[in-house]
């Protein structure tokens, strides 16, 4: 193994792809001298995920993401990009497009699981395709699937066949989406490489371009998961993202609600419904965060006594360290389908078809918008 004098290794981490070097333990890609003679060889914190589930807050730089992103398009490539379906107008990369050139791109949709059982797939299809058209995103092909649940991988590995003729495989997409469940995938059925990239719930867990040989002499490129600062999953405590992020199928929670009522998240964001005849409305958030019901004119009392207990999580010392909240004011347009949509935290479907003006206060930052209904 060569060893440049400045402790930087001439090694990648068979993990995450990023330079090892054994100075200092606060930069990417350090790794103790002792452990230098482990196999397969991999960096401190993809170690400390992989054996313990624990990550570190080394992540990768925007504009150094933006630049990796940017050589696809000199490329001849097959860019698969892959979207969380719950979260999916946060993890969308917009502006795409611009960076992959004329590069075909393969739409990966993961976590279908979280969706209800009687979910008619293409209608999800066809608003997927829509949505990503709205962003400007040019698609050869939709693929729904879930990681979690090994479905509809084989239709991606099939339709990457398809496309691909003979090029790399440029895999792209945001923070905590599934991106290396599928390189694995990936991995198995393409290569005979024996490591398998470290998978975890924590964000920018590759840090570097991690080039997976093929057995045709291309390769699949995996790229660092950016990390969206419009997402909740980006704010939260470490501890707090189980309750965030859904592992289970989702339940809609259907309530009735007159104007002037509000519905806490936990103590993560509320909903108001300021204005309108007595409707309902179906929230699609985590079985793991408490929805809270209260009466409009008694909500900010609530939030200010009762953060961190009733109201929780988060607890009210991890509160502190978020932004402060910010109120997002929607008119629903009487006779439109949907939905107000929060990055990273769900969603609340409008039901009725006779309008209503509603109100989301979520931390400064965090993505709140209308958009078409999902379901």
């Amino acid at each position: 193994m060569t060893e440049p004098h400045n402790g930087n290794l001439a090694v990648r981490c068979s993990g995450c792809g990023v330079h090892l070097q054994t100075e200092n333990s606060e930069l990417p890609g350090f790794i103790p001298e002792k452990a230098l003679d482990r196999e397969p060889v991999i960096c401190q914190r993809c170690f400390r995920i992989k054996n313990y589930n624990e990550s570190s807050s080394v992540t990768v730089d925007q504009d150094e993401f933006l630049a990796l992103l940017s050589k696809i398009g000199d490329k001849d490539a097959l860019v698969i990009h892959i979207v969380d379906l719950f979260d999916f107008d946060g993890s969308i990369i917009s502006g795409l497009q611009r960076f992959v050139g004329n590069n075909p791109v393969l739409l990966a949709v993961n976590k279908t699981d979280l969706l209800p059982k009687v979910t008619n797939w293409n209608k999800i299809r066809n608003w997927v395709q829509k949505q990503a058209k709205e962003q400007g995103l040019r698609t050869v092909d939709v693929v729904l699937c879930s990681a979690k649940q090994n479905q509809g991988f084989d239709r991606l590995l099939e339709l990457v066949g398809t496309y691909r003729e003979d090029r790399d495989v440029y895999v792209v997409g945001g923070t905590n989406v599934g991106k290396s469940t599928l390189i694995n995938r990936l991995i198995r059925d393409y290569s005979d490489l024996e490591q398998e990239l470290t998978t975890s719930r924590y964000p920018g867990t590759t840090l570097d371009m991690v080039n997976i040989p093929l057995d045709d002499g291309k390769y699949i490129i995996d790229t660092p998961g950016i990390v969206y600062p419009w997402r909740f999953s980006e704010i939260v405590s470490r501890k707090d993202l189980a309750a965030i992020m859904p592992e289970k199928p989702l339940k809609p929670a259907v309530y009735q609600l007159n104007s002037g009522q509000t519905l806490f998240f936990g103590g993560m964001a509320r909903f108001d419904f300021v204005e309108g005849d007595r409707q309902s409305f179906t929230c699609f958030i985590s079985t793991a965060l408490d929805i809270h019901r209260t009466k409009l004119e008694r909500a900010d009392d609530l939030y200010r006594d009762h953060l961190g207990e009733l109201l929780s999580p988060p607890t009210r010392e991890d509160a502190a360290e978020m932004a402060e909240w910010t109120r997002h004011e929607f008119r629903i347009k009487r006779g439109s389908q949907s939905d107000v949509f929060i990055s990273g935290l769900g969603w609340i479907k409008v039901n009725g078809d006779i309008g209503a003006l509603v109100a989301v206060h979520a931390p400064k930052g965090i993505r709140v918008q209308i958009r078409p209904s999902l379901i």
